[in-house]
């Protein structure tokens, strides 16, 4: 017996496999396969093809979701303004600042706007209401509710009437009837106020300082039925006071203020912050 055919007969008696008693006899050798067996495999997890969760949708209400909303950055730290020392009150259209900030005001009251609350409350700005106190007797608690959202409720008189021309009495009358009702009804007396229609005289001034107030106010872009009328060019511009109505075009008005804030570069700030405390 040759040696090699020695070595084989003693592999096969040792019990190994018959791959290796065959290689001796001239069959061909089988390799062991690169393959490790599948027990031993590592897969990948396979890639969903869909995603597992969708975005929450907007929220929102009758005529608008959150994203009809504009993203602002936070309004910087107020300056307040300096006032003339006289025997009556600013009238002012603009707060004199170059701060990045603009003024909404909303006037009247006589529109109980139910999607209001909801809006103010998602859109996380402050506003200011130049409320009529005869406007507001039959749902006074839903200004309340706006308060709870960030407005600041001043005075702009009683009945709605038109101040200028009229007697010291009957002026300092609505002025002060106005701002001792509010007052009363959310704990914060008024310190600011807007004469109806805009229109005042110097009579309606000095009524207004001896009532308390620290100034009156007028306006720069009006918003009604959606659209942002102006003054002054076509852009808000710093320090702009911005005046909206409780009308049924309430939604669409607010959410175009913003949007004429949010383009100029500007971020809603609170008119009562900029005046001396």
């Amino acid at each position: 017996m040759s040696r090699r055919a020695l070595a084989t007969a003693v592999v096969c008696l040792l019990g190994l496999p018959l791959a290796a008693c065959s290689a001796g006899s001239g069959a061909p050798e089988v390799l062991p396969s690169a393959s490790p067996p599948a027990e031993h495999l590592i897969t990948a997890p396979a890639t969903p093809t869909t995603p597992t969760s969708r975005p929450a949708a907007p929220t929102g209400g009758k005529g608008w979701t959150s994203a009809d909303i504009p993203v602002f950055p936070p309004a910087p730290p107020p300056v307040p303004i300096t006032l003339p020392a006289s025997g009556s009150v600013p009238y002012l259209s603009r707060v004199p600042t170059q701060q990045p900030v603009a003024f909404i005001t909303i006037d009247d009251g006589y529109l109980k706007v139910p999607e209001a609350p909801a809006l103010l409350a998602a859109a996380g700005i402050p506003v200011t209401l130049f409320l009529t106190t005869d406007a507001i007797h039959d749902d006074e608690a839903y200004f309340a509710r706006l308060q709870e959202h960030g407005a600041v409720i001043e005075a702009h008189t009683i009945t709605h009437t038109e101040l200028r021309g009229k007697s010291y009495a009957f002026q300092h009358r609505e002025i002060c009837g106005s701002a001792d009702r509010l007052g009363h009804r959310y704990q914060r007396r008024p310190v600011l106020f807007r004469p109806p229609f805009g229109t005042k005289d110097a009579t309606t001034l000095r009524a207004a300082r001896d009532c308390g107030i620290k100034a009156a106010f007028m306006w720069k872009e009006t918003v009604h039925k959606g659209k942002v009328r102006y003054q002054e060019g076509h852009r808000v511009q710093p320090g702009d006071v911005i005046l909206m109505h409780f009308r049924p075009a309430f939604v669409r008005d607010f959410l175009a203020a913003l949007r004429a804030i949010h383009k100029a570069g500007l971020t809603p700030a609170l008119l009562e912050d900029y005046l001396p405390g």
